[in-house]
C-alpha cells in the first residue's frame, strides 16, 4: 500500500520535516508543491534533486494521484489552499491556525483578522489524536494543533476531567520555545543576535494559542494564565505548569488511565521531569511532575520538540489515522 502526498510549504521548518519524515515512511511518497516558485531553496549536492515538484493546484494534485496534502503555510494561505484540495475530493492536514477554533467570533478576537466562514470552521475535525483519534479516522480535513496547546492539553485535561485539581486557585502555565517555533521568515525579535543569550516573554496573556488550550481542556479563560517565552534554542518546548490540586488526588493513575495505550505520551516517575533533550527530534510528549501535599501545590512539566509533535509529527501521525495506517508508521 502506497500514498503520494502532497507538502505545500515545504521550505518552512515544519515542511522540512515533513519531507524528512516522509522520505522514510514506508507507504508515503512526498510531492512537493510548489506554491511560491519564487522562493529560493538551499543549494543540494549534484544528483540529488529531491522528491518529484508539482504546481500546488488541485488539477495537478490529481493528475499526479495525491491521496492527501499537508498544507506547513500560513493561516492566510491554507484559508485559501484547503478548500480548492478539499472540492477536488484530497484529504488535508492544515498545520496553520486558520480552522483550530470552533466558531468565527473565537476566531476574530485571538487571531485580530476577519473571521474565516463557519463551515470552514465546522468541517475541520482538530487533530490532538490521544483525544480525537476515532474523528480523525473518518475525517477528510483534520486541523494540526498548535504546539503549545498540544503540551498544555495533554498534561492538564486528564486531570481536569476526573476532577482532580482546585480551578478556584487557578492554573498558570509558563511555556518556553525555542526560536523555530516562529518560523523561517526573519524578524528582529528572531535575528541571532536578539535571541542569542537572551530569554524573553511576548503576547502574554492574548497568545493566539490560548482558546485551543480553552476548548480543549475544559478551562474557562479566567482560570488560566498563559505566557509564551522565547529561549536561545533552536527547536523544543518546556512547559511548566502550576496547579493545587483537590485533596487526594493521584496524578500517576491519573495519566497512567488516560495514556496507557497511548504511542506517543511518556510519563516520568513522581517527583521526576524531562527536559527537551528527551524530546527533541522525537513525536513524543513526556509528562512528570512534583507534588507537594501538605499544601496541596503540583508543578507539571510537559516537554515536546516543537518541529515533530507540535507540527509535523503530529501531522502524520494524523495523515497515518487518516490513510488507515499504523499510526506510528514514520515516527518510531
Amino acid at each position: 500500500m502506497s500514498f503520494r502526498v502532497g507538502i505545500v510549504g515545504f521550505r518552512g521548518y515544519s515542511g522540512a520535516e515533513l519531507i524528512r519524515i516522509l522520505s522514510h515512511h514506508p507507504h508515503c511518497e512526498p510531492i512537493l508543491l510548489e506554491h511560491r516558485a519564487d522562493s529560493a531553496d538551499r543549494p543540494r549536492p549534484r544528483g540529488h534533486a529531491g522528491p518529484l515538484r508539482i504546481e500546488a493546484t488541485p488539477a495537478a494534485a490529481a493528475a499526479h494521484q495525491l491521496s492527501a496534502v499537508l498544507l506547513a503555510t500560513p493561516h492566510e494561505v491554507s484559508i485559501d489552499l484547503a478548500p480548492a484540495f478539499l472540492d477536488a475530493g484530497l484529504r488535508v492536514v492544515d498545520l496553520s491556525g486558520a480552522f483550530r477554533l470552533r466558531t468565527p467570533d473565537v476566531y476574530a478576537r485571538w487571531y485580530k483578522e476577519p473571521a474565516v466562514p463557519a463551515e470552514l470552521l465546522a468541517s475541520a475535525v482538530y487533530g490532538l489524536p490521544e483525544f480525537y483519534r476515532d474523528r480523525i479516522r473518518n475525517a477528510t480535513f483534520v486541523s494540526n494543533p498548535g504546539c503549545y496547546p498540544t503540551a498544555a492539553n495533554l498534561a492538564l485535561r486528564p486531570l481536569i476531567q476526573a476532577g482532580l485539581l482546585d480551578l478556584s486557585a487557578g492554573v498558570i502555565c509558563d511555556a518556553k520555545s525555542g526560536v523555530s517555533g516562529a518560523g523561517r521568515k526573519p524578524s528582529l525579535k528572531t535575528h541571532f543576535c536578539e535571541a542569542t543569550e537572551n530569554f524573553s516573554a511576548y503576547s502574554i496573556l492574548h497568545h493566539r494559542h490560548v482558546p485551543e488550550v480553552l476548548q480543549n481542556s475544559g478551562l474557562d479563560e479566567a482560570q488560566f494564565s498563559f505566557t509564551a517565552q522565547l529561549i536561545p534554542a533552536h527547536r523544543g518546548i518546556l512547559e511548566t505548569i502550576y496547579v493545587r490540586l483537590q485533596p487526594g488526588a493521584d496524578l500517576l493513575a491519573t495519566y497512567e488511565t488516560a495514556y496507557r495505550n497511548e504511542p506517543f505520551v511518556r510519563l516520568y516517575d513522581p517527583g521526576q521531569v524531562p527536559d527537551l533533550t528527551s524530546v527533541n527530534r522525537t513525536n513524543f510528549c513526556d509528562l512528570g511532575w512534583v507534588v507537594e501535599p501538605a499544601s496541596r501545590r503540583a508543578v507539571i512539566v510537559a516537554a515536546i520538540d516543537n518541529l515533530i509533535k507540535g507540527a509535523a509529527g503530529q501531522a502524520i501521525q494524523n495523515l497515518n489515522l487518516m490513510l488507515g495506517l499504523d499510526e506510528t508508521a514514520g515516527l518510531l
